[in-house]
């Protein structure tokens, strides 16, 4: 019988090709709108590392004070020594402290002009805990760590750019130069946002390329390249700074479950006590421990204007369907002497039901393909709204073209109710009366 109702339904379509492309067009029109947007959304708001999201966490020791902080919140970093007590104290399996640098590469062909490379001066731990796959090579070791040796972890976009793609464990790089020795090629690091850099373009940016020791980044001095605030002025010179209460380091521990992340804070409220005991905090222990996904929702990560983009969207869609609700209830009121008739010859409620809803669900797949289609130019024009790097992140893939026809079949069907309600109240006595 649905065969059949579908038949019926192609055929009433086609009795008014007007209507029915009208309807097709803002339905399609509606739902592109919304995918379109929703792609921005969901790339821009999805867990960028799965399966170790919930156990990675960052931590924040507050050095300022209620009088320095926002609203009762740590600032966004650590000083150099809280940082390098979390350390020291090896309270979670893995650890490590972590800011980003700016290097420059000198190539080795004279006639290339140097680069400048993002990087993160971090500890060996962090390659595991961020889940970072080696092409060649491997990390350094925890002795390279505490020796502050000169060995470098470079990504695959470097290691093409310097080594032509080769293998290049082993030979040094220059980096300012000084000579390093490579250890390793780490495969392109795709997690968006990038959640432990979300100063620079908001973690949406392109991935750093270069790991350096922690260690051997503070004995360089090499001046950090994202976000560093200092609420009391230092003496001159880098290593003052880093010895200050300066604020640029952020400190990432893997917790494996709830146990550890319970005697986690602890710690970090037992490390703030006693720095209180101290002298140096004049405050009750001020500390935090967010997990990825909840570092991000605090950090407001979501551009604005893709939230936005989302509810106008919606809105544009409930629009098209209101209009579509007209247009189907006018259609099918017209038809109200053939229901009569089939009513009269024994149609139920029910096959009246079964009969309009499938138009409409024609309705909706037609507008549905048309939907993808609008999708995909859709897609070409959101770099015009959003900046490069979040417009990039957004693509047209199975899932979201399976979406976009349902969400056009559902849709129409829905509005399809109320209309349909209307065509199953029609009395047959009535219609066979003035026919």
């Amino acid at each position: 019988m649905l065969a059949y109702y579908f038949q019926l339904g192609v055929m009433s379509l086609r009795r008014n090709p007007v209507l029915t492309l009208l309807m097709v067009v803002v339905i399609g029109v509606g739902v592109a709108a919304s995918m379109t947007t929703y792609a921005v959304f969901r790339a821009t708001s999805a867990d960028p590392i799965p399966g170790k999201s919930s156990q990675l966490f960052i931590a924040h020791v507050d050095n300022y004070g209620p009088h320095g902080n926002d609203e009762g919140e740590p600032v966004k970093w650590n000083t150099w020594r809280d940082a390098m007590a979390l350390q020291q104290a090896h309270q979670a399996p893995r650890q490590s402290a972590l800011y980003p640098i700016a290097v420059s590469i000198e190539s080795e062909d004279p006639a290339q002009l140097a680069q400048l490379v993002r990087g993160y001066a971090v500890f060996t731990d962090i390659f595991a805990m961020f889940d970072m796959r080696f092409v060649y090579g491997g990390t350094w070791s925890a002795q390279d760590d505490e020796a502050r040796s000169r060995v470098v972890v470079i990504g695959r976009d470097v290691n093409d750019r310097v080594f032509g793609g080769a293998n290049s464990v082993g030979r040094e790089i220059d980096l300012d130069g000084k000579r390093f020795r490579v250890v390793g090629v780490v495969e392109r690091f795709q997690a968006r946002p990038r959640f432990f850099d979300l100063d620079n373009r908001s973690g949406f940016g392109d991935m750093g390329d270069l790991y350096m020791p922690f260690n051997r980044a503070i004995e360089d001095s090499r001046q950090p390249a994202g976000g560093n605030v200092c609420n009391r002025p230092s003496e001159p010179g880098f290593q003052n700074f880093v010895r200050s209460e300066c604020v640029f380091v952020s400190f990432w521990a893997e917790l494996p479950d709830a146990a550890a992340v319970s005697r986690y804070r602890n710690f970090l409220r037992d490390y703030a006590a006693g720095q209180q005991s101290a002298g140096r905090f004049g405050w009750a222990p001020n500390v935090r421990l967010r997990n990825v996904m909840q570092w991000l929702a605090y950090r407001h990560v979501v551009p604005p204007e893709a939230r936005m983009s989302v509810v106008i969207a919606l809105a544009f869609l409930v629009i098209c369907l209101v209009n579509t609700i007209g247009i189907l209830l006018a259609k099918f009121m017209r038809r109200a002497p053939e229901i009569g008739v089939r009513r009269a010859l024994g149609a139920s409620r029910r096959e009246i039901y079964l009969q309009f809803l499938m138009e409409a669900a024609t309705v909706g797949l037609a507008g549905g393909v048309l939907g993808v289609v609008l999708t995909g130019v859709g897609m070409l024009g959101i770099g015009l709204v959003f900046e490069p790097a979040i417009a990039k992140l957004a693509h047209l893939d199975l899932s979201l073209l399976a979406l976009t026809v349902a969400v056009a079949l559902l849709s129409t069907v829905i509005a399809a109710f109320y209309p349909t309600w209307r065509a199953a109240q029609v009395q047959p006595a009535w219609q066979l009366k003035s026919a």
